[in-house]
């Protein structure tokens, strides 16, 4: 492949319409201009957001959705600084993402130099690869092994930096053919080794994560569910890989104190790891005692921790490994127990009988379900919001239920939700904020409104950090250091060109949550909630806890 004399600018943008990319998000500085320039000749849709924050939370909700890198961009210094979270939480929670900021000139990045840092040394922890564009053939290379490292499982974040003066430099370096590595087939004699593992099991229990979905092995995992008769419990970010109405459903895992799932391994002898990634939830957790036995199946090796010893590790695809276990003339029906199944159930149709007002979180969770059809799309913000809804969300289909639990990060979901639109404009997508979270993020209803990305805002309204002051209540008996103020939401809205609504009792919330995703508009619903029901919940997990 030939390329013409242009900038190394250019090149780069050439490099990325040859990746694939359809759309950049990110803000214009002094140093990114020959790249942002290079972009309004092309076929790439860039997205002018309101903060570079929101920027690499759209990158990172993109590259979860489509399994393709999502691309940010952001000039030097406070710019690429600002990009960081997004960064990481793509890092963490293991999302493909690139990463394009500006550097000052190479004439002055060795000294004291105006709004010059070193960020390739800031980037360098949060990211799989990255560096800093110095020879300008290397341009196209680089943009190669960026979008190869951030897509190689486990995916993650990539970056490249792109000094103001290389940028303008002319570079004939052509792009790269795009290649896709290709998941091996799980070795003959390791999945022997975990069938016979299966097979001495009593109590085995399946813990699926966020793996699963990114290797399109949801199905593959129902099959063996039912070929063996094993409960599946899930993790907060494979919310959706084992559908929630399945009889062997087990529930979710990854609240901060016992709950219902957690039954299901008390007894379990032998644990099914498939497509789990530590980050989100410790071992420690689920096999305090480092007693059971563990069944390895992923795409990458077992990370090092004393309480996720294996049997065995099973490495390649997970669909090919599940059929082949599952196929296994050893392993035989050997049902494991689905102890406290109902309770999530219980809990959801209490919630849902619940006409209190300000509404309690069930209820709201109730109602958000009867809003949305299997494959739309909610976002569920960090917070007190986030327990309730990963615990009680009934969840049928893969990434429909979209969680930060990795870095677990506020602000995420309302700039997530504009990118989830544009990756599935056919769904609904909702985001579900604490109003903490929402205030961190809120100027980017202008760019959903802007660029005409139809999206609805259900934020939870109690004046607080809600979860912190959950913990302290737990840990203190009391709150510090967490209220605040809010403002008019519906004049918010308003004043964003959106539409605003104020939920006043809980005989309203769903009607007008049905009616805001219905309509053609960006909206913000305010929904008052009473968090008075965090302490009996723990109570009642923890009068739970003694009576199995």
């Amino acid at each position: 492949m030939t390329a013409s004399n242009r900038t190394v600018a250019r090149a780069i943008v050439e490099s990325l319409e040859n990746e694939g990319v359809e759309v950049v998000f990110g803000l214009p500085g002094e140093e990114n201009l020959h790249t942002i320039d290079a972009l309004a000749d092309s076929s790439i849709r860039f997205i002018t957001t309101r903060d570079e924050r929101g920027a690499a939370f759209m990158a990172d909700t993109y590259g979860s959705l489509t399994g393709k890198p999502g691309v940010c961009l952001a000039t030097l210094g406070p710019g690429a600084i600002n990009l960081m979270l997004g960064i990481a939480n793509a890092q963490l929670d293991s999302h493909p993402l690139v990463a394009i900021a500006a550097q000052a000139s190479l004439d002055r990045i060795y000294k004291e130099s105006h709004q010059f840092v070193d960020i390739v040394s800031l980037f360098r922890p949060i990211t799989k690869w990255g560096d800093m564009v110095t020879v300008r053939v290397a341009a196209p290379e680089m943009v190669r092994k960026a979008f190869k490292r951030a897509t190689t499982e486990r995916p993650g974040a990539t970056f490249i930096v792109l000094p103001e003066d290389v940028a303008e430099r002319l570079t004939d370096a052509p792009v790269l053919r795009v290649n896709t590595p290709v998941d091996p087939s799980p070795d003959e004699g390791q999945v022997r080794r975990a069938a016979q593992v299966l097979a001495g099991a009593q109590h085995p229990v399946v813990l699926a994560g966020p793996g699963v979905a990114r290797d399109g092995a949801t199905e593959a995992l129902i099959r063996f569910s039912e070929r063996l008769n094993v409960p599946v419990a899930t993790t907060f970010l494979g919310k959706g890989v084992f559908p929630d109405d399945h009889a062997n459903a087990l529930g979710t895992i990854g609240f901060m104190v016992k709950d219902y799932a957690n039954f299901g391994f008390d007894r379990a002898d032998v644990v099914v790891a498939v497509g789990y990634d530590l980050v989100e939830y410790s071992p420690a957790r689920w096999n305090p005692l480092a007693d059971k036995g563990i069944v390895h199946v992923h795409r990458t090796v077992a990370e090092v921790d004393a309480n996720y010893t294996l049997e065995v590790g099973v490495v390649g695809n997970i669909a090919e490994t599940l059929d082949a276990l599952g196929s296994s003339s050893v392993v035989q029906d050997i049902r494991g127990e689905i102890p406290a199944r109902d309770l999530v159930r219980e809990e959801i149709a209490r919630g849902a009988a619940n006409d209190a007002f300000p509404l309690a979180p069930a209820r709201v969770v109730s109602d958000i379900r009867s809003a949305l059809d299997d494959d739309d799309i909610v976002l569920c913000d960090t917070g007190a919001v986030k327990m309730w809804m990963a615990r009680l969300y009934p969840t049928y289909r893969p990434k429909t239920c979209l969680i930060s639990n990795g870095l677990a990060t506020m602000a995420f979901s309302l700039p997530g939700a504009i990118a989830a639109k544009m990756v599935h404009p056919d769904r609904k997508v909702l985001a579900v904020m604490g109003d903490g979270a929402f205030a961190m993020s809120m100027a980017e209803i202008e760019t959903a409104v802007r660029e005409g990305v139809h999206i609805v805002v259900l934020v939870w309204v109690d004046g607080g950090y809600g979860l912190i002051g959950w913990k302290q209540d737990i840990n203190f008996g009391r709150q510090a250091a967490v209220s605040f103020t809010n403002p008019d939401f519906v004049k918010l809205a308003e004043s964003f060109g959106a539409r605003g609504y104020e939920i006043s009792s809980a005989g309203e919330l769903a009607p007008t949550l049905g009616k805001a995703l219905d309509d053609d508009a960006v909206s913000i619903v305010a929904c008052p909630i009473d968090y008075a029901e965090n302490a009996r919940l723990i109570e009642r997990l923890g009068a739970l806890t003694e009576s199995i």
